[in-house]
């Protein structure tokens, strides 16, 4: 059994890349042109490729200055298990330290799929609450 061999790129997914990331992790199906917008409009993502497959996915949206926010950190379910989200979020992460403000705090949000919680505890990331709470609002 040959072992899978993973590649990391600065770049964001195209549209069909993450549509297709996207609905394999089962978060339900996506607007193309909605997200070739919100595509466009990011700050900063990374591809995992294997075998020329785009495998794993993650991106930063944000002001690039103060506030920036971890989004789409994806990766194909026959391929999870292999440490590669940790590869991404620690570079997202990398990134904002690099380009955050210099003389200020950097607010890094994110929202985890159920049952994710404790993956991104590791990189620092908790519960506020009661003191802050994180509130989201979907207009449909």
């Amino acid at each position: 059994m040959t072992k899978n061999k993973y590649e990391i790129i600065e770049r964001f997914p195209t549209v069909v890349e993450h549509k297709t990331l996207w609905e394999t992790v089962g978060w339900g199906n996506i607007n193309i042109e909605m997200s070739k917008q919100s595509i466009d409009n990011s700050l900063y993502g990374v591809v995992v490729v294997c075998k020329e497959e785009v495998v794993g996915m993650g991106r930063i949206v944000g002001d690039g200055a103060m506030y920036f926010y971890i989004q789409d950190v994806a990766i194909s379910p026959e391929h999870q298990k292999n440490g590669l989200g940790k590869l991404i979020v620690e570079r997202l992460l990398d990134y904002i330290k690099e380009r955050r403000h210099k003389d200020g705090l950097a607010f890094v949000g994110l929202f985890a799929s159920h049952g994710n919680d404790k993956f991104y505890e590791q990189f620092g990331f908790k519960d506020h609450s009661p003191g802050m709470t994180g509130m989201i609002t979907v207009f449909e």
